[in-house]
This record gives structure tokens, C-alpha cells and sequence, in this order.
């Protein structure tokens, strides 16, 4: 149950505390005071959008609080936002997402707004009701039809994709795949595109470096025999004078290193090549360079990446191709499952119509209906859609001697209001721990506000029931009473009991918390509700 809701600075709410008993609690209070907010609140909980232009005055915060009990358990939930925009959540005082917050609410809050008669006569809204009304059996059929659905929807996706000319994919096919084919049979690499050009150069100017290096390498070979000539000389005389030695080390270094020299100009000798043959395989392999170079990418790698992918489109354009030769005998099954899908779903909806219309309607008869009819038609739908392959239709009549309509047509505010409540009784309101209820008696007056108010305090013997109500009928069978009131800087949230839970009912009655008329009526309200409450109790 909820055991605590606390408002801060939402819109006209600067603070407010609402701790409800667990049976039925009404909320009450003049137009505009923001009573709607506390329900409001429970939705912002539920993952509703708290907006910052529902900062209220009192400060650049907004934030909702509740405590809830069940089962033993207690779970504190909390949202924040700030002008800025940043909005925040915290579970049992640790930070959570927002979707946390919802998931922790989910089966355990439910709401039933105003606003709820705005969606009843939409076929989206039909098809939630009677999905809602299939049970744990009809979950599985209509688990089967969209994934029967989804199938379809797939294969519509790869028929897309491979268009509706086959020769052309095969012939995109196989010209990536000889694409590939010649990148990696030409194997280029980096390292040898450079080696390739280094080797290009020698070749090509064979002549002129073995001229070059030749003589180089005679001049190199007669200063070895000069300096090793000097080298004796320096030695005799080092014989004589021991201070040449150094002299003689260091010429024979330098014989050294000019011996070193010489080897690597020999085998830059060697190395030259002069055989045409080579020459042509090594132009001609810089040519396929060129050739792939200016077609995929101008370096080896980008040519080898090139042709991956292209390998890797053919690989799906083959896998698609192939596809392509069973898609239409594939599509004829998937339709036909689509359909023997959709007629068991729509079988089950019916079945779930019957049942959905036949419990709302006898709500409706004790919320003072004569005789309505509550009634769900099925169009058929020229192609199968998300949802099934028919379109339900609520229809609805006050009373049995007229043709049902389309509810947005042919009910008025207060028959949208009943109906609304009749049909979340019928499929399952009340299921849930904790039930509110936002302003769904407008239009409603009179002996029928006194069914009204009966027939929620008769859920509330089962679950914690909340309302937001303007008709002391439904007020007066409240076993828990707020006012939302005007006070000198703001509005403020209270419990009323006895006198003052009087002078609310003969306010809202009357208009005048001193009426003496209103008084007596709202006691004779209180008595009778008490009444009744007792009847249903020992009944």
C-alpha cells in the first residue's frame, strides 16, 4: 500500500504530505487548487515526464516522494528536477534510473485518469483491453502472432534489399568478386611496392652506375696500395722513433676502413644488374601497381582493403542470391502463419470481448444504467497489421432501445466517465495494490454519484483505493478524507475528520461550509454511506 506521498514544489503544490489509510481515500478541494497533482505525482513516479515547467515558486527543485509497504517490504522512491533540466531518482535512498523507479511500480500502482475517456473509442486502445482481458492462455496467442508478424516483417526487409532485379545483384556480385580476385592474386604490399620502385632504379641505370662504381672502385684499390706503401714507411721509422707509432696506428685504420670500403663497392658491383629480361618482369609489375592504383587506392594497403570488402559484399550478395531462389515460397508459408496466427488471436479476443463487455456492463447497470449495451466489433483489414489482421471497435448505448455507436459518438461526458470505470473494473482494476483514481466521476450527479461512490468503496475492501473527486457522494463513502485548500501564500494539503470532514461535504454540496441545509444533507450523506458500508461488510 502507499503509506506516504510527499509533494515538494510541484506547480501550486509547495508542500505537500498525503499519508492514506488502506482502504478508500478521497481527495477534495475547489477547482484549481492542484488536486489532480497528487495523482499526478504517483504517475511521475510511474515514469510520467516531470516537466520543469512544473517547477513550482518555492525554489528551483520539484521533487516526489512515496513510501510504499507490501508484502513486508518497504520501498522508498524519489524524483527530482531541477530548472535546469536535470532530473534525478533514487530507490530506497541509492541513486536509479527513472526506469528502475517504473519497473519497481509496475503491477503494484494503477491509474485511472480522466483523460482515460479520450482513448476508449481509439482501436489501439480496444486491442490493449482486450489483449489485457485474454489471460495467461491468450498471452501465448498473441506472443505467436508477433513473432509471426516479425517474421514477416524480415523477410519484407530482405526482399527490399535485393530489389527486384536478381541479374542485376548477380552481376554487381560477380563483378566485386573479380575484383577481389585480381587484388589478391596480384598480393601487393607496401614493402614491396617500395623494393619494386628501388629495384626499377637499379636496373634502369645499370650502365651508368657500373661506370661510376667501377672506376670509384680502381681509384679506392690504388689508395689502398698507396696508403699501405706509406704504412711501411711509417713503421721503419717508427723503429727509429717510437713517438711515430701512434702514426703508424692510425694508418693502419685507416688501411682498414679503406679495405671495408672497397668490399661494399664490390658487392655494389655485384649487385648491379644489366639481364633486359629482369628489367621487363620488374616494369611490368610496377604497371599492375599503377593499373590497381589508379582503380582501388593509392597505396598497397588501401588496395588490399579494397578488395576485402569487395570480397566480403560479394560473399553477402551470394548469400542473398541464394536467398533470393526460396523467398517466394518462404513468403507464401510466413503469410499463411501470419494468417492462421491472426484468426486464433482474433478468435481469442472475441472470446475476451464476450466476457470484457458482458462484466462491464453489469457494472454499468449498478452505476444507474437501465439496460446499456457494451459491445466490441471486429473489422477485417485489408492487410495484416502489427496488431492483427482485424480492427476492434468499441460500441457502446445508454440503453438497449438504441443502436450502439462508436462510444466518442453517441456517449456524453458523464456515460464516458462510467464507462470508463466499468470497463477498468471488467478487466481488472483493483488488481493491483494501490488504485487511483483522478476525476472520473465528471458529468455523473445524484443518484448515480451515490452508485459511484459505492461501487469504489466496495473495491477498496480489496485494495488500497484513491480518488480525486468534486461529488460529495463519492466523498462521503471515504474512509480516509483530504482537502486541498487555498491558504494565504499557497495551498496546503489536510486530513479532515469529523467537523471539519461536515463542513468540506456541506461546502462541496452547498458551496457555504455554514449552510444549514448543506449540513444536514452532507450528515444524511455520511449516514448513509456508513450504512452501506456496514450492509456490504456483513453481506
Amino acid at each position: 500500500m502507499l503509506d506516504e506521498l510527499v509533494v515538494h514544489n510541484l506547480a501550486v503544490l509547495s508542500e505537500a504530505r498525503l499519508e492514506p489509510g488502506t482502504g478508500f481515500t478521497v481527495i477534495t478541494g475547489e477547482t484549481g487548487t492542484g488536486k489532480t497533482l497528487l495523482v499526478g505525482a504517483l504517475d511521475i513516479l510511474r515514469g510520467a515526464d516531470l516537466r520543469t515547467d512544473a517547477i513550482g515558486a518555492a525554489g528551483d527543485e520539484a521533487t516526489v516522494e512515496a513510501r510504499f509497504v507490501h508484502g513486508g517490504e518497504e520501498r522508498i522512491l524519489v524524483r527530482r528536477r531541477t530548472r535546469s533540466g536535470r532530473t534525478r531518482s533514487y530507490l530506497d535512498g541509492a541513486m536509479a534510473s527513472a526506469q528502475e523507479l517504473e519497473d519497481t511500480l509496475d503491477g503494484l500502482v494503477d491509474i485511472v485518469a480522466q483523460h482515460d475517456h479520450l482513448r476508449i473509442g481509439r482501436p489501439a486502445e480496444a486491442v490493449r483491453m482486450l489483449d489485457a482481458a485474454l489471460g495467461a492462455d491468450g498471452a501465448g496467442v498473441v506472443e505467436a502472432y508477433q513473432q509471426a508478424w516479425a517474421d514477416l516483417v524480415d523477410l519484407e526487409r530482405q526482399a527490399a534489399e535485393l530489389g527486384g532485379d536478381h541479374r542485376a545483384l548477380a552481376r554487381e556480385r560477380d563483378f566485386l568478386a573479380r575484383e577481389a580476385e585480381e587484388i589478391e592474386a596480384a598480393a601487393f604490399t607496401d614493402d614491396e611496392v617500395e623494393a619494386l620502385k628501388a629495384k626499377a632504379d637499379l636496373l634502369r641505370n645499370g650502365h651508368q652506375l657500373l661506370e661510376s662504381l667501377g672506376g670509384a672502385h680502381e681509384d679506392l684499390s690504388e689508395a689502398e696500395d698507396r696508403v699501405g706503401a706509406a704504412l711501411e714507411a711509417v713503421r721503419r721509422a717508427a723503429r727509429l722513433a717510437p713517438s711515430l707509432e701512434s702514426l703508424a696506428e692510425a694508418l693502419a685504420t685507416g688501411t682498414i676502413e679503406l679495405a671495408e670500403r672497397r668490399s661494399e663497392l664490390t658487392a655494389a658491383l655485384d649487385a648491379i644488374s644489366l639481364d633486359p629480361v629482369e628489367l621487363e618482369a620488374t616494369e611490368r609489375r610496377l604497371a599492375l601497381f599503377g593499373d590497381l592504383r589508379r582503380k582501388f587506392g593509392e597505396t598497397a594497403s588501401a588496395i588490399a582493403e579494397h578488395g576485402r570488402k569487395a570480397g566480403e559484399r560479394a560473399t553477402e550478395l551470394d548469400a542473398l542470391l541464394t536467398r533470393a531462389s526460396t523467398l517466394d515460397e518462404e513468403r507464401s508459408r510466413i503469410v499463411g502463419a501470419v494468417a492462421e496466427a491472426g484468426a486464433r488471436l482474433t478468435t481469442a479476443r472475441r472470446k475476451a470481448a464476450e466476457r470484457l463487455a458482458a462484466s462491464a456492463a453489469g457494472h454499468l447497470r449498478e452505476l444507474g444504467f437501465r439496460d446499456p449495451v457494451v459491445e466490441f466489433g471486429f473489422e477485417s483489414l485489408a492487410a495484416p497489421s502489427p496488431s492483427g489482421v482485424d480492427r476492434p471497435v468499441l460500441r457502446f448505448a445508454s440503453d438497449a432501445t438504441v443502436a450502439p455507436g462508436p462510444v466518442g459518438r453517441v456517449a456524453s461526458g458523464g456515460e464516458l466517465s462510467r464507462l470508463v470505470l466499468a470497463l477498468r473494473l471488467a478487466g481488472g482494476v483493483g488488481s493491483a495494490p494501490v488504485t487511483a483514481f483522478d476525476e472520473i466521476d465528471a458529468g455523473v450527479g445524484g443518484a448515480t454519484a451515490l452508485a459511484l461512490g459505492e461501487k469504489l468503496a466496495s473495491l477498496a475492501s480489496s485494495t488500497q483505493v484513491l480518488c480525486v473527486t468534486h461529488l460529495p457522494q463519492v466523498a462521503a463513502f471515504g474512509e480516509t478524507h483530504f482537502v486541498v485548500e487555498r491558504v494565504p501564500g499557497g495551498v496546503r494539503v489536510r486530513r479532515v475528520e469529523g467537523a471539519s470532514r461536515l463542513a468540506e461535504l456541506t461546502r462541496m454540496l452547498s458551496g457555504m461550509e455554514e449552510s444549514d441545509a448543506g449540513r444536514s444533507h452532507a450528515e444524511e450523506l455520511l449516514r448513509f454511506a456508513e450504512e452501506r458500508r456496514h450492509e456490504a461488510e456483513e453481506g
